[in-house]
């Protein structure tokens, strides 16, 4: 077994959405070369390391989760040679290289699957979890796909049903199969001899499925947030979050551990017991770390944060959290909480600093450092199946997923000198970097992440809770910094354990044992 240095443990890392990073060859598409020349603003943040959605090749029936090709980049991105020479420029920088691994299922037209449908009796038959039809012609049972309707497809050339938990263009591949592991791994490791440093593992607990394809139980809540879509009426006991998949993620990890420094970060996609999840994935030798969609709800108020934190330790003190408030696939966090924030400008500082703080690594996604919300999109604009489907109950993952925002009085922002395959509109465009200067949000990232690196407790030392009341959130790292968050957009205070110095403020302060902050004020202490 290779030495690890825990580099990832307590990281930042800046997830880039190749499509809409930087666009370099003219085609209004985000590539790899454009990543690379867009490298140097992400190292000046100060993060530890970039994250990459998907760039295999892919139909992109889902914007690249469904794989047709796993050991090459789709020609939209780039090249393999574009993707090795990004590799080397990030190194240079200093940043970790993680790609995103799509395995629980492929493309339709993946090789794979085109050979395991046309017979019942071809060498990769088993590879996919088909099932026959019940007595009327119905499918097998009563599993929901994410994007609305029954997770089963027909395919007339075996007379079977084949199992989706995602578009119909995504099967599932049946890991119950070694030969499907087996292959898996090895295509996780033609990355690791390409230099990546680790991989986001999209939906970690969707890779085993229940055997006897027993039905999923009822879980219909009236008035709940996500009733447009029918799959979250049930409780997904047997589709999904099966035992099976903690020994696979061992031999996944083992795999990893042949390698020098390398991590496992895994998305637990899971809306009832999200965080004991995290807590099993994260120990006994599976993954480094876990991510989930806690903190990418609405929710915001103290009690929540510290539930969500102190839940995880709990459950899993030799486990590692990997905590975020935006990515690609949900409403950006400056729209989603938008109502608890003084202005733009403040709430995006105090989200910065929160999250920063937090026991736990962090992903930080694309344009959030420069205090981007939102994109409106009209129906007409969109390209997500997901909001093409749900709409205008859930208006899809576009508008989290424009372009990128470099210069002010470019076209396109600067991302791109074609039309871009979404626009970019003047809200975004606004807050492009090149108009962000001193007392801006982009150098607030820059020096809370420089304060961060200077304080190690900030990022490895555990958490001692400070009892204050709403809206205040205060905790101690490491039994070193001590850090105070006003999440109103009104002024308040709260009275800390002892006096102390101050070591990094925003609009805040500390009169003796008072924290004053001001509305979404920040305050770290060294409390005497």
């Amino acid at each position: 077994m290779s030495k690890n240095s825990d580099w990832w443990r307590g990281s930042v890392t800046y997830q880039i959405y190749p499509r809409s990073f930087q666009d370099d060859s003219g085609d209004g598409i985000g590539d790899l070369r454009g990543i690379t020349r867009r490298l140097d603003h992400v190292a000046g943040l100060g993060v530890d390391a970039i994250w990459l959605s998907p760039i295999s090749t892919s139909p992109m029936a889902d914007m690249g989760y469904d794989v047709s090709d796993y050991r090459d980049i789709d020609p939209v991105f780039g090249t393999l040679d574009d993707f090795d020479a990004m590799v080397a420029r990030a190194h240079e920088l200093g940043l970790k290289v993680i790609i995103d691994q799509v395995l629980s299922h492929s493309s339709n037209r993946h090789s794979a699957f085109l050979e395991s449908r046309s017979s019942r009796d071809n060498p990769k038959a088993d590879w996919y979890v088909w099932a026959d039809p019940q007595p009327d012609g119905s499918p097998p049972n009563n599993w929901q796909s994410i994007f609305g309707g029954v997770a089963w497809e027909w395919e007339p050339r075996r007379k079977q049903y084949y199992f989706h938990n995602f578009l119909k263009e995504q099967p599932d591949l049946n890991f119950h199969n070694r030969e499907v592991q087996d292959w898996t791994l090895e295509n996780v490791r033609f990355w690791l001899e390409r230099g990546v440093d680790g991989f986001r593992l999209d939906t970690v607990n969707f890779y085993f499925h229940d055997r006897h394809l027993r039905n999923d139980a009822a879980n219909f809540q009236p008035g709940a947030l996500q009733a447009w879509n029918p799959y979250y009426m049930q409780y997904h006991l047997f589709s999904k979050n099966q035992p099976e998949n903690l020994d696979f993620l061992k031999r996944l990890r083992a795999l990893m551990d042949e390698y020098e420094d390398r991590t496992l970060v895994g998305e637990v996609g899971e809306q009832h017991h999200p965080i004991e999840i995290m807590g099993q994935y994260t120990t006994g030798g599976r993954l480094h770390m876990a991510y989930s969609f806690e903190m990418l709800s609405h929710k915001w108020d103290a009690a929540h944060f510290r539930r969500q934190v102190e839940e995880f330790f709990r459950l899993a003190p030799g486990g590692w959290p990997c905590w975020a408030f935006s990515n690609h696939d949900v409403v950006r966090h400056l729209t989603r909480w938008e109502k608890h924030g003084a202005s733009r400008e403040a709430l995006a500082k105090l989200g910065a600093a929160l999250l920063f703080s937090l026991q736990g690594s962090v992903c930080m996604y694309q344009g959030e450092e420069l205090g981007q919300t939102e994109t409106e999109l009209t129906y007409d604009e969109l390209t997500d199946p997901q909001g093409l489907v749900f709409w205008p109950e859930d208006k899809g993952r576009d508008g989290c997923r424009t372009p990128m925002v470099w210069e002010s009085n470019a076209p396109n922002g600067g991302f791109s000198t074609a039309t871009p395959w979404l626009p970019v509109k003047s809200p975004q465009q606004a807050v492009a970097v090149d108009a962000q200067g001193e007392g801006s949000v982009l150098d607030f990232y820059r020096r809370m992440l420089a304060f961060r690196r200077s304080e190690p407790s900030l990022r490895t030392g555990g958490t001692t809770w400070i009892n204050t009341p709403e809206p205040v959130l205060a905790f101690t790292r490491g039994g070193e910094v001590t850090c105070v968050f006003n999440l109103s957009p009104e002024p308040a205070e709260a009275e800390m354990p002892s006096t102390g110095e101050v070591l990094f403020a925003e609009k805040s302060d500390l009169d003796g044992r008072m924290a004053r902050l001001g509305p979404n004020g920040v305050l770290f202490l060294r409390l005497s």
